[in-house]
């Protein structure tokens, strides 16, 4: 199997380092997930799909749970942020003011992550902002 960089394949979580995760990429190469890219909780053994970000020299395959590029990053972050205030009765008490970590763990993304998805469902008057949060239009 030839595999490029922004490939989505399936990932199989393996063992806990202090770097990240060793992931198994297509059930045959070995692959790293960092933990500066987790956004959420992961268990040994797991399937996730993910996404060739890097083919080392040595073989060994960097990936991400999150599509490569901007454009695909962001339409799928505007999305899963539509999806979770639809579960939470259209609305979410998270602001470009609230901390990393209650972005981190609130919605599995990174703040400027979380920046950049809020900023573009403003623009498409999606969503208004709130002093205590986003709520969906």
């Amino acid at each position: 199997m030839e595999l490029k960089v922004g490939d989505r394949v399936s990932l199989i979580i393996g063992r806990k380092s202090q770097i990240g995760f060793t992931v198994l990429v297509e059930q045959e190469f070995e692959g790293m997930l960092y933990k500066t890219e987790l956004y959420q909780r992961l268990e040994e053994g797991e399937t996730r799909d993910g996404y060739i970000k890097k083919i080392r020299e040595d073989g060994k395959i960097d990936v991400s749970l999150t599509p490569i590029g901007f454009f695909h990053a962001n339409a799928t972050q505007e999305k899963y942020l539509i999806e979770k205030m639809v579960a939470n009765n259209g609305f979410l008490p998270l602001t470009d003011k609230s901390s990393p970590d209650d972005i981190k763990y609130g919605v599995e993304m990174s703040k400027k992550a979380f920046k950049k998805a809020i900023g573009g469902l403003y623009k498409a008057k999606k969503i208004t902002i709130e002093k205590d949060g986003i709520r969906l239009v």
